[in-house]
C-alpha cells in the first residue's frame, strides 16, 4: 500500500554489552556504552550521524536522582555521544526516569515525524552498573566527566514521582521491595500458598532464561531451571520477599542500545533498503494510580488499558501478535499482560525476545529499548507479523506498548489521554498515616537486603478500613512474615517517631 511520505519507520538498531569476564573488559561509562550502540545502529540503517536531527536520550541509574554520579558524568549525554559519531543534531532531549521511557519515546518521535517537527530521529540508551561496581573499591577510578557545549532539554530526573515522604520511611525505596507488595497482593487475590507461588513465578521465568542463554547481548547467557529459581541458596538469596535473586532485574550491567527512526520520504532519500522498514502500528501510553490509591493492589489497570489499546490501535487481536517482549523487572508486570491478553507462560511464542530483565540485563531505564531493537530484527526476518512490545515504569506506574511490523502502515493516533483520565477518576482508598490500633495485613515484603531483616506491611485498619504502611522487626512477626504466611494476619500498629511499627496482635 502507499503510504504518506512523512509517515515515520524504524530503520536502525543496534545493541552493546560489555560483561566483567570479558577478556579486554573496559569499564565503560555511560556515553562509551551509548556511542558503541549508537553507531551500530547507524550502520544498521547505512547512514551517517550528519543525517540526524533530533536525540532522545534516557537516563541512566546514575543520573535518576539526586546524588551525583560517582565516576563524574557528562553534563549533555545525548551531544557527548553525537560528538562522538559527527552528528550535530539540532535538539536533543534528556527523558526523565521510567522504563516505560523507550517505547513512549518511540511513539513520541513518531509524532514528531508526522508532525513535521522531526526527519531523522535517534533514540538512544545505556547503563554502566558494572562500571561503578567495579571501581567502587579501587584506587584507579576514570573520571568520565564531560562539558559540553550546545542545546539540551532536559526534563529532569522526575524520580520523586514514584514515592512519596511516607512512603519511603517505611522501605518503599527499592523496586524489588516494591513489586513484592504487589506480588503478595496477587498471590493472596489467587488464594495460593507461598511455595505454589514461588514455583509459579518461576515456571514463569525459566524460559526467559533460555532465550538469554542464546542471546549474544545478554549479561548473563545462562539458562535456569525452575527448580534453581525456587531453591534459596547462597547464590540465589532472598533479596525482598517473594524474590530470591534469580526473580530479580539485574541491574550490574554495562549495555547500551538505539534505534534509528524517520520518515519515509527520509529513508527512500538516504538509500535505506526497503526490507530494513518497521512501522509502527499501535501505541499507548498510560498512568496508573499512586501506589496506595489502588483499589487492588493485585491489579493494574493502567496497563491492561495500554496492551488492549495498542492492538485496537494496530487493528489486530492478541492472535495476530508473532512475537512478545514483556517488561520483567519482576513477575508482576508479565503476570499483569499475560491475565488480560490471556497468555499462559508457556505461551510457545514466547514473552521475550531479549531473555527477560533478570537474565539479559536490567539496564535501567533502557532495557525496552533493547527489546524494541530485538523485535525491529525479528519482524524484518518474519515480513508481515506483528510484534508486541510492554515497556513498564514504575511501581506498575506507567505503562508503554509498541506493535511493529514491515506491513506498511499508516501512522495512527491512539486514546491514551482519555484512557487516563478513566484511571485519575477511579475510586481512591483512603489512607491513615498516623494511628495506633489494630489491623490486619493486605500485603506485605520482607527486606532481606537491609543489615536488620525488616518486614515492609500494607494494612488496613480494623476501625475503618483505611490503609496504612508500616514496618517491622518484631521476631515474632517478622518470622512469620519470613517463613510462614502472614496475609491476613492480626497485628497492633502505633506511630512512632520513626514511622508506623507493627507486632501481633
Amino acid at each position: 500500500m502507499a503510504v504518506d511520505p512523512r509517515t515515520p519507520v524504524l530503520v536502525g538498531v543496534g545493541q552493546f554489552t560489555e560483561r566483567i569476564d570479558d577478556p579486554g573488559y573496559r569499564g565503560m561509562s555511560a556515553v562509551e556504552l551509548a556511542t558503541e550502540a549508537a553507531g551500530a545502529a547507524l550502520a544498521d540503517a547505512g547512514v551517517g550521524a550528519a543525517a540526524v536531527d533530533t536525540v532522545f536520550a534516557l537516563r541512566q541509574f546514575e543520573i535518576s536522582g539526586p546524588m551525583p554520579a560517582t565516576l563524574g558524568k557528562s553534563n549533555n549525554y545525548p551531544r557527548s555521544v553525537m560528538n562522538r559519531l559527527g552528528g550535530k543534531p539540532a535538539r536533543v532531549v534528556l527523558e526523565p526516569v521510567g522504563g516505560q521511557s523507550p517505547q513512549k519515546l518511540v511513539t513520541e518521535a513518531g509524532g514528531a515525524i508526522v508532525a513535521g517537527e522531526a526527519d531523522v530521529v535517534m533514540i538512544i540508551g545505556s547503563e554502566p552498573g558494572s562500571t561503578a561496581r567495579y571501581f567502587a573499591d579501587r584506587e584507579d577510578k576514570p573520571d568520565f566527566t564531560e562539558h559540553i557545549e550546545g542545546q539540551l532539554e532536559d526534563r529532569g530526573h522526575q524520580i520523586h514521582q514514584y514515592f512519596t515522604e511516607y512512603t519511603a520511611k517505611h522501605g518503599l525505596t527499592g523496586a524489588a521491595v516494591q513489586y513484592g507488595l504487589l506480588d503478595n497482593a496477587r498471590r493472596r487475590r489467587l488464594g495460593l500458598s507461598v511455595a505454589d507461588y514461588r514455583r509459579q513465578m518461576a515456571e514463569l521465568f525459566a524460559p526467559m532464561s533460555k532465550v538469554a542463554a542464546k542471546n549474544p547481548f545478554s549479561s548473563s547467557p545462562v539458562e535456569r531451571s525452575v527448580d534453581e529459581i525456587v531453591t534459596v541458596s547462597d547464590d540465589n538469596r532472598m533479596i525482598c520477599d517473594p524474590y530470591p535473586r534469580l526473580l530479580v532485574a539485574r541491574d550490574q550491567v554495562n549495555q547500551g542500545a538505539a534505534v534509528v527512526m524517520m520518515t519515509v520520504e527520509a529513508a527512500r532519500r538516504l538509500g535505506v533498503p526497503e526490507e530494513k522498514w518497521v512501522y509502527v502500528h499501535g501505541h499507548a501510553d498510560t498512568v496508573e494510580q499512586d501506589l496506595l490509591d489502588r483499589v487492588d493492589l493485585s491489579e493494574s489497570p493502567a496497563a491492561v488499558h495500554a496492551a488492549r489499546e495498542a492492538l485496537r490501535v494496530a487493528q489486530i487481536d492478541v492472535d495476530d501478535v508473532a512475537t512478545f517482549d514483556l517488561y520483567s523487572c519482576f513477575p508482576f508486570p508479565v503476570f499483569v499482560i499475560c491475565e488480560a491478553l490471556g497468555l499462559n507462560a508457556d505461551d510457545p511464542r514466547g514473552l521475550t525476545l531479549t531473555g527477560g530483565l533478570p537474565y539479559f540485563g536490567g539496564p535501567g531505564n533502557s532495557y525496552s529499548l533493547h527489546a524494541i531493537a530485538e523485535t525491529v530484527c525479528e519482524m524484518r526476518d518474519r515480513p508481515g507479523q506483528f510484534g508486541f512490545v510492554g515497556a513498564n515504569g514504575g511501581t506498575m506506574s506507567k505503562y508503554s506498548v509498541g506493535i511493529y511490523s514491515t506491513l506498511p502502515a499508516p501512522w495512527r493516533s491512539d486514546r491514551s489521554v482519555e484512557l487516563n483520565r478513566e484511571v485519575a477518576a477511579l475510586p481512591a482508598v483512603p489512607v491513615t498515616e498516623t494511628l495506633d490500633g489494630t489491623a490486619t495485613i493486605e500485603t506485605y515484603s520482607v527486606r532481606y537486603d537491609w543489615p536488620v531483616r525488616t518486614g515492609i506491611i500494607i494494612g488496613r485498619l480494623d476501625a475503618d478500613d483505611s490503609r496504612f504502611m508500616a514496618t517491622t522487626e518484631d521476631q515474632d512477626l517478622v518470622a512469620l512474615m519470613s517463613d510462614g504466611d502472614p496475609l491476613g494476619a492480626h497485628i497492633k500498629v502505633r506511630t512512632t517517631e520513626d514511622g508506623n511499627r507493627a507486632t501481633l496482635a
